[in-house]
């Protein structure tokens, strides 16, 4: 009985690690070819052959410097609890990817927060919770983008209407991750405290969980900071806009190397839309749902299915190629084995 077990345990963290991801990618793959309904494979085949190495060259330099823009933007939000290197920082978050391919169960944060801290000597839930802020702040500059967007008039005219969903989408993101920045530091100094009886509540579970909820909350609240010079607060959203200006020129290199080319606003539609439709497939466990979301938008734009499905492919694949295949590089190098329970920080 125990060798059935263990054998249903070994197949239930295989299915965890390869089928949730592979079968998400290929839902997602189904879906854009039903998409696509029209598609020529003939024509799909020589666009494939005769895409331009050049601006594919210059969308994986683009996909790196997306990165090193997050951290870039990551190094001043924890600055003022240690100031750390942007590559190292980068080659942190580009290990959480890493990791989330491994174990496709959004641990990302806690990868990247868990090797800054052991190699800084700093303590994990500190570091986690810097990893917070910067999520959030993305989080408000996406819906900036996307309420940019549709004040701007600059969306597709389709059936239905896709600018009062994008303003919609935008305002609930802007609540939702401006409340969340806003509640963080508000009650920074409540949560550090012994009496009130949430604090109580997260003690009590922390105990069933073998951890002292008293030293967890203080080491949480210490990565509550913002930065005290001007400069570097100013420079957090610099980096945050940046990264995402970079990441719709994604689609411009991609389009370029199989000749296409969209007006500018096209570009950041297809950020915010896929964009939009990730976090979505994100959030009900799907994989790959920027694939469908990316080859979705392409559609309201107009572009060929051939072409379309080129650059959505070269995009996404170039992404997980770099981003995954570099963080798992630096996963190793950091001597982590996130199979071993004794080095798992979760």
């Amino acid at each position: 009985m125990k060798c059935v077990h263990e054998a249903g345990e070994n197949v239930k963290r295989m299915f965890l690690r390869w089928g949730v991801p592979v079968f998400g990618a290929a839902l997602a793959l189904f879906l854009t070819f039903l998409l696509y309904g029209s598609l020529d494979f003939a024509k799909f085949l020589n666009g494939l052959r005769s895409a331009d190495p050049v601006w594919i060259a210059v969308l994986i330099t683009t996909i790196l410097l997306e990165q090193l823009l997050n951290g870039w933007k990551w190094r001043q939000i924890l600055h003022d609890v240690k100031p750390v290197g942007t590559i190292k920082l980068t080659g942190a978050l580009l290990a959480g990817y890493g990791a989330n391919v491994l174990v496709p169960l959004g641990i990302s944060p806690l990868i990247r927060a868990w090797i800054i801290a052991r190699l800084e000597r700093l303590k994990m839930p500190t570091v986690l919770t810097t990893t917070i802020i910067s999520r959030f702040v993305d989080g408000v500059v996406f819906a900036l983008f996307a309420g940019v967007l549709a004040l701007a008039g600059k969306v597709p005219q389709v059936e239905g209407n896709l600018e009062l969903g994008l303003s919609i989408a935008g305002a609930l993101n802007i609540a939702l991750f401006g409340g969340l920045l806003w509640a963080m530091f508000r009650f920074r100094t409540f949560f550090a405290a012994d009496g009130p009886a949430i604090c109580r509540l997260f003690d009590w579970l922390a105990a069933r969980l073998r951890a002292n909820g008293s030293a967890l909350r203080a080491a949480l609240c210490d990565g509550v900071v913002w930065p005290r010079q001007a400069v570097r607060r100013i420079a957090v959203f610099i980096a945050a806009i940046a990264a995402k200006l970079v990441a719709a020129t994604h689609f411009v290199w991609a389009g370029l190397a199989v000749g296409v080319v969209l007006a500018p606003w096209d570009y950041i539609f297809l950020m915010v839309f896929s964009g939009f439709i990730m976090v979505l497939g994100r959030f009900v466990r799907i994989p790959g749902s920027f694939i469908f979301g990316a080859g979705f938008a392409l559609q309201m734009l107009g572009v060929p299915p051939e072409a379309a499905l080129l650059m959505i492919l070269f995009n996404y694949i170039m992404t997980i190629m770099l981003v995954v295949g570099i963080g798992l590089i630096v996963l190793w190098q950091s001597g982590i084995d996130i199979h071993r329970r004794s080095e798992a920080p979760f």
